[in-house]
C-alpha cells in the first residue's frame, strides 16, 4: 500500500458563525480545504443518531451480538464515533465490542480537536478520544475505550488507498455526507465495489448525500436503496441494504482461524506468547499457556531491560510501516500499562551511523513524519538529552524507551488472570476431533482446546514442521550475550535508551546494561570474555564520553580482569527480519499459489514467532493480530503488511520463483 504525508486539516472557529437552521444555539465548524460545513456539538450527535444511527437501524441490530463493526468513510471531528459509542454506553442490550473503523485524510491536530469538542454533549467521551488522539502518520491506529470493549481503527490517509487495504467485515457504513463535488474522490464507483467487498451479511449503509451517482453505485454493488426522510434542513436520506446476488469466497488466509473459538492454547511464555494471551482475553476466550520453563520470560524475554522504538525509511516500505504500526501500538499499551510496571523509561535516541543532521532533516520532510513520532537531533541536542556526550546526530523517538521485559510479561499474565503451566515442555501436537492437543514427549496429552497458538520461540520449529505445507521456513537461531556493570562501573548512566551500534540502557537500581551480540547458530549457552570485550567496544563507539571502571570500554587491556556479567539468550528470526504471525498453511493451492493469501489454513493453528530482537516493539500488535485472526474481527494491519507476515509467505515465494 503506497502512503502520502498526512497534511492536517485547517478548521476554522469563527467566533461568530451562522445558526444551524435546526438548532439555533449550535454553531459551524467550517474545513476551508474542501469547503465543506462540519457540525459541531449537539446539532452534530443529532445528525449521526437520525442519519447514521437510525439509518442502520441501530442501537437495536446490535442488542446481544458478540461484536459490532462499523465503517465509516470520514472521520471529521469524530462526532458520529462519539454519537455511536455514546449510544452503545447508554444501551442496556448493547453488543460486547464495538469497533468503528474510521478513514480520514486530513485529521485534525489535537488542539483543534480540544476546540472541537469545548462544548460536546459527551465531555467525558470527547476527553476520552483527545487524551487517545494518535501521531499523525500514515498508518492503521487501533485506540481502546471501555477496556477494550470499545476500538476505534482510524485509518490515516486517503479512502482510495484504505477501502482495498482493509482487511474487515462491516455490518454497518456511515457514508460520508460531503457533497459529491466537495469530497469526489469518496464517491468513485470503485470504492463502492470496496465497500461491497467489505460488507458483512445483511450490512447496511446511510447516508444524506443524495447525488443519484452514489444512488446507482450502491445499487450496483448489491445494496438495495432506499430514500427516507431527513432532518436537519435535508429533505431526504439515504439507506441501503447489502443484498448480492453472488459474492466470491474470501481467500482462505482471510477466513476466521476459529470464529467458534472459546478456549486457546498458548505454547510459550516470552513476549509472544503474554501478548496473544492477553489480546485473546480481553475478547473473553479462555486461555491456557503452556511454558517449558520454570517461569515465565525465558530466552531473550528473560533481559533485564529491553527497548521499543520505531523507524523510518525514504520509500515507507513495508518494513517502515510494520515497524511504525507496531511501536504505536506499543506505545499506547505502555502508556495505558505505566502505573502497574515497577519500571519504564520514555524516550529513546538511535545515533544515526550514515547520515549527517541535514540529510536526517530532509529524510524528515520527505517523510512527512510528525515531532511526537520522530525527530533528528543533532549531535548537541542528542548529548543534551541522554546526559553523555555524543558524537554523531540522533533520531529522537519520543514514544520509544525501556521497559523490563519480565515486568511486562508477568503484568500481561496478571492482568488477564492467566497463571501458566511451567514446566510443561511440549514436544508435538495432535488433532483430536476439532480440538488441538499438546503432548509431552511420551504422547500424553499435557491440554487441549479449540485452537492452539505456538509462540515457543525457538521452539516453533519443531512443533511448526509436521503441519507445515511448502517448504520449510528458514528459521535463524541467534544466540545473543548481553554485558551489565554493577553500579559505579560506569562513570554515568545515560538519561535515556541509546541505541546504534549496539545498545546501552541505565537501569533503575544503577546497572548499565548494554550489547548485544549477534551469532547465528551458536548454541554456547555460557558467557564470554571475547563477546563481553566486544560490547565494550560497541559501548565505546555508541557513547564515547562514557569510562568504564576509569578508562575507555575500547581499552580491552584496562579491563581484562573486569568480571563476566551479563545474560546469554537467543533470538528466533527469518531471513526476511519480519515476524512469522498467522494460521499455519495446510495445503498448496492448485491455483494462485504466488499470493500467500490463498493457500488453505489448519483450522485453530496459528503461530507468533519470529520476533527477533524486537519482541517488545512487536510483541503487542502481533498479539493483537492473532487475536484478531481467531475470532474474525477487523484486522489491526492493511492487506500487504498481514501478507508479509503470513506464514504462507515463504511457499508463495517459492511459487513466484518458479513462475
Amino acid at each position: 500500500m503506497k502512503t502520502a504525508p498526512i497534511v492536517p486539516a485547517r478548521v476554522d472557529f469563527p467566533d461568530a458563525a451562522p445558526p444551524d437552521p435546526a438548532l439555533p444555539d449550535t454553531a459551524l465548524t467550517q474545513a476551508p480545504d474542501s469547503g465543506d460545513a462540519q457540525h459541531a456539538r449537539a446539532s452534530a450527535f443529532a445528525q449521526a443518531g437520525h442519519v447514521f444511527l437510525r439509518g442502520n437501524a441501530l442501537p437495536g441490530r446490535w442488542a446481544g451480538r458478540p461484536r459490532f463493526v462499523v465503517l465509516e468513510t470520514g472521520f471529521g471531528l469524530g462526532n458520529n464515533f462519539l454519537a455511536t459509542w455514546a449510544a452503545w454506553r447508554h444501551d442496556p442490550q448493547r453488543c460486547e465490542r464495538l469497533i468503528f473503523v474510521s478513514i480520514e485524510k486530513h485529521p485534525l491536530r489535537r488542539d483543534d480537536l480540544v476546540q472541537a469538542h469545548a462544548q460536546s454533549p459527551e465531555p467525558r467521551l470527547a476527553r476520552a478520544l483527545i487524551d487517545a488522539w494518535p501521531a499523525l502518520t500514515p498508518n492503521l491506529h487501533t485506540l481502546d475505550f471501555e477496556d477494550g470493549r470499545v476500538r476505534l481503527m482510524l485509518a490515516l490517509g486517503d479512502a482510495r488507498d484504505w477501502l482495498p487495504a482493509l482487511v474487515a467485515q462491516a455490518d454497518a457504513f456511515y457514508l460520508d455526507g460531503s457533497p459529491a463535488a466537495a469530497n469526489p474522490e469518496l464517491w468513485e464507483s470503485g470504492l463502492f465495489k470496496q465497500i461491497a467487498r467489505l460488507a458483512a451479511p445483511g450490512a447496511t449503509a446511510s447516508t444524506w448525500c443524495l447525488a443519484r451517482p452514489v444512488h446507482d453505485a450502491l445499487a450496483a454493488v448489491g445494496f438495495r436503496v432506499e430514500k427516507r426522510p431527513a432532518a436537519l434542513g435535508t429533505r431526504e436520506m439515504i439507506t441501503a441494504f447489502f443484498e448480492p446476488r453472488h459474492r466470491p469466497p474470501p481467500a482462505p488466509g482471510r477466513i476466521a482461524a476459529g470464529a467458534s473459538t472459546r478456549q486457546v492454547l498458548v505454547v510459550g511464555a516470552g513476549l509472544a506468547g503474554a501478548a496473544c494471551a492477553r489480546a485473546l482475553s480481553r475478547r473473553g476466550l479462555d486461555c491456557t499457556v503452556l511454558e517449558a520453563g520454570t517461569a515465565p520470560a525465558g530466552q531473550a524475554s528473560g533481559n533485564p531491560g529491553g527497548l521499543f522504538h520505531g523507524t523510518l525509511h525514504v520509500d515507507d516500505g513495508p518494513h517502515a510501516r510494520f515497524n511504525r504500526t507496531a511501536a504505536l501500538a506499543t506505545e499506547r499499551e505502555l502508556r495505558r500499562m505505566g502505573p502497574a510496571l515497577p519500571w519504564l523509561q520514555w524516550g529513546l535516541l538511535r545515533v544515526e551511523q550514515a547520515e549527517g543532521h541535514l540529510s536526517m532533516q530532509a529524510l524528515l520532510a520527505t517523510t512527512g513524519l510528525p515531532a511526537d513520532y520522530v525527530q533528528a537531533l543533532d549531535a548537541a541536542e542528542a548529548s543534551q538529552r541522554a546526559g553523555l556526550s555524543l558524537s554523531q546526530p540522533a533520531w529522537f523517538f519520543p514514544g520509544g524507551g525501556a521497559v523490563s521485559p519480565a515486568a511486562l510479561i508477568n503484568t500481561w499474565l496478571q492482568e488477564a488472570g492467566i497463571v501458566p503451566h511451567t514446566s510443561a515442555s511440549v514436544a508435538s501436537l495432535r488433532r483430536s476431533g476439532e480440538r488441538w492437543q499438546a503432548c509431552d514427549e511420551a504422547g500424553g496429552v499435557i491440554a487441549e482446546a479449540d485452537a492452539v497458538v505456538l509462540a515457543a520461540g525457538t521452539a516453533n520449529v519443531a512443533l511448526s514442521a509436521p503441519w507445515l505445507a511448502g517448504p520449510p521456513w528458514p528459521w535463524i537461531s541467534q544466540r545473543g550475550q548481553l554485558s551489565v556493570l554493577t553500579p559505579g562501573q560506569a562513570s554515568a548512566l545515560p538519561r535515556l535508551p541509546v541505541a546504534g551500534t549496539g545498545y546501552a540502557v541505565g537501569m533503575p537500581d544503577g546497572r548499565l546494561c548494554f550489547g548485544a551480540t549477534a551469532d547465528v547458530g551458536d548454541t554456547d549457552p555460557t558467557l564470554r570474555v571475547q563477546d563481553q570485550t566486544q560490547n565494550l567496544q560497541r559501548l565505546a563507539q555508541l557513547l564515547p564520553s562514557l569510562q568504564v571502571c576509569g578508562a575507555s570500554p575500547a581499552d580491552a587491556e584496562a579491563h581484562t580482569r573486569l568480571a563476566l556479567s551479563g545474560r546469554v539468550g537467543w533470538r528466533s528470526l527469518v531471513p526476511d527480519r519480519l515476524p512469522v504471525v498467522g494460521p499455519l498453511p495446510s495445503a498448496m493451492p492448485l491455483q494462485r499459489a504466488e499470493q500467500a493469501r490463498f493457500w488453505p489454513r489448519h483450522p485453530g493453528l496459528l503461530i507468533c514467532g519470529g520476533l527477533a530482537s524486537r519482541g517488545i516493539t512487536w510483541a503487542t500488535l502481533c498479539g493483537d493480530l492473532v487475536a484478531a485472526q481467531i475470532t474474525g474481527e477487523p484486522l489491526p494491519l492493511e492487506a500487504d503488511l498481514v501478507d508479509a507476515l503470513d506464514p504462507a509467505r515463504f511457499g508463495a515465494k517459492q511459487r513466484r520463483a518458479l513462475t
